[in-house]
C-alpha cells in the first residue's frame, strides 16, 4: 500500500465514529458533513440513520443479525470523502447511506464500486452519480436534471418578463443544478440577465450583491447551499433590494432562517416531498419531536435509504453485496417512509418529483 493511501487511512480514522461492532454484526455507515458549514445536513442524516438502525434491531435485526452504525464525516470535501470511504472499506461495511454533497458522493463511489459496497445516497442529486454504469450506486432522492426542469419552467412561466440572475458556487451539486435550470429556462425562450459564480464559505458577498443591484435583478436563482444564500439574501435586503431568491433542495434546513432572520421571508426552493408531513410517518415524527428534534430535510430520506437496503438484504437472504445489488435492481418495491419505491437500471428511484416550498416566520412549508 502506498504512503499516500496509508496517510488517507490514518486521516480518515479520526473522521469515522465507531460504534463498536461484534464479529457477527452487520456494519453499515452514514457519511456526510458532520462538521463544517453544512453540518446541519450531517445531523439530519445521523438522526435518521440512528433511528433506522434502532428500529431494525428492535425488530430482531436484519436476517437475525444486529446492525451497527458507523458515522463518517466528509465535511463535503471530496478528498476527505475518499479518505473516509477507504476507512469504511477496512471496517467491512455492508452499506453506505451517503454521502450528502454530490461532490463527495461521486469520488467516494469510485471506492465503493471497486470494493463492491452498496451505496444509497439520501441527498446527492447530481445526475453523474448514477450515470457511470456503477451497479452498486443508488439514491432515494431525485436528480438535478429533474429539479432543474421544474425550476427552469417555473421561472419562465412566472418571471419570463423579469430580469433573472443565475448564480452558483462552483461545486458539483451547485453548478449542476444552476446549469440544468438555465438549460430549461433558455429552452422556454427566456434568457437570463446574469450568470455568475461565487466562492463558497466566504462571509461577504457584497460585490455580487452590488452587481445584482446595478443590473436591476428581479429574481435570483441560486444553485448552492443555505449558508451562502442566507448571507446573500441578508446583504441584498441591507442594500434595500427586494429581489426574490429561489433555490434548490439544499435550503431545507431551519438554519437558513437563523442566518437570514426576517430577510428570508418569501424565499422559494424546490425539494422532494416533505416526508415528515406524510400521515404514514406520524409515529416516527412523533418520536423525533419527543426527542426535541424536527425530522426535516434528509432525516427521513436517510431512514428510508436504510429501510430499502434492509429489505433488499432480507429478499436476498444475505448481506453479500452482489445478491443485495441484484435485489435492489430487481424492480421490486420496497416499503419505506418515502412510500413504495423501486430503483431503475441506473439506480435512480421511482418516487414523487420536486415541489416548491416557501420560507416564512422561521420555517418553510409547501408554497401556495
Amino acid at each position: 500500500m502506498s504512503k499516500t493511501k496509508l496517510g488517507l487511512l490514518a486521516t480518515a480514522s479520526a473522521l469515522v465514529l465507531s460504534m463498536g461492532a461484534a464479529k457477527a454484526d452487520i456494519v453499515i455507515a452514514t457519511v456526510g458533513p458532520m462538521t463544517g458549514p453544512y453540518a446541519a445536513f450531517g445531523e439530519q442524516m445521523t438522526k435518521g440513520a440512528e433511528k433506522a438502525v434502532a428500529d431494525l434491531n428492535a425488530a430482531g435485526g436484519v436476517n437475525g443479525e444486529k446492525v451497527v452504525l458507523e458515522i463518517g464525516d466528509d465535511a463535503c470535501d471530496p478528498k476527505q470523502a475518499v479518505a473516509v470511504a477507504n476507512q469504511l472499506v477496512s471496517k467491512n461495511v455492508a452499506l453506505v447511506a451517503g454521502h450528502f454533497c454530490s461532490g463527495s458522493s461521486i469520488p467516494a463511489s469510485e471506492v465503493y464500486f471497486e470494493e463492491g459496497i452498496v451505496q444509497i445516497s439520501p441527498a446527492s442529486t447530481n445526475p453523474q452519480l448514477t450515470e457511470r454504469d456503477m451497479d452498486n450506486v443508488f439514491r432515494v432522492c431525485g436528480r438535478d436534471d429533474q429539479q432543474g426542469e421544474v425550476a427552469g419552467k417555473y421561472l419562465a412561466e412566472n418571471y419570463g418578463d423579469k430580469k433573472i440572475a443565475i448564480v452558483h458556487d462552483k461545486q458539483a451539486y451547485s453548478k449542476g443544478l444552476a446549469d440544468e435550470t438555465k438549460k430549461n429556462l433558455n429552452a422556454a425562450g427566456v434568457q437570463e440577465t446574469m450568470y455568475e459564480a461565487i466562492t463558497p464559505a466566504e462571509k461577504d458577498y457584497s460585490a455580487l450583491v452590488t452587481k445584482l443591484k446595478s443590473e436591476g435583478i428581479d429574481v435570483l436563482y441560486y444553485g448552492g447551499y443555505h449558508t451562502e444564500l442566507g448571507l446573500i439574501v441578508r446583504q441584498m435586503r441591507a442594500q434595500g433590494m427586494d429581489t426574490l431568491a429561489i433555490s434548490g433542495d439544499a435550503l431545507n434546513s431551519l438554519e437558513y432562517w437563523s442566518i437570514t432572520g426576517d430577510a428570508g421571508k418569501g424565499t422559494l426552493f424546490t425539494a422532494g416531498p416533505a416526508l415528515e408531513k406524510d400521515p404514514r410517518n406520524a409515529e416516527l415524527v412523533k418520536y423525533f419531536e419527543g426527542q426535541g428534534y424536527k425530522p426535516e430535510g434528509y432525516t427521513l430520506y436517510t431512514y428510508g435509504a436504510i429501510q430499502a437496503w434492509a429489505q433488499a438484504v432480507t429478499k436476498a437472504g444475505t448481506t453479500d453485496s452482489e445478491a443485495v445489488i441484484e435485489a435492489l435492481h430487481s424492480g421490486a418495491s420496497f416499503d419505506t417512509v418515502l412510500g413504495s419505491i423501486s430503483f431503475d437500471a441506473k439506480g435512480d428511484v421511482a418516487a414523487p418529483g420536486y415541489v416548491f416550498y416557501e420560507w416564512e416566520n422561521g420555517s418553510y412549508d409547501y408554497a401556495n
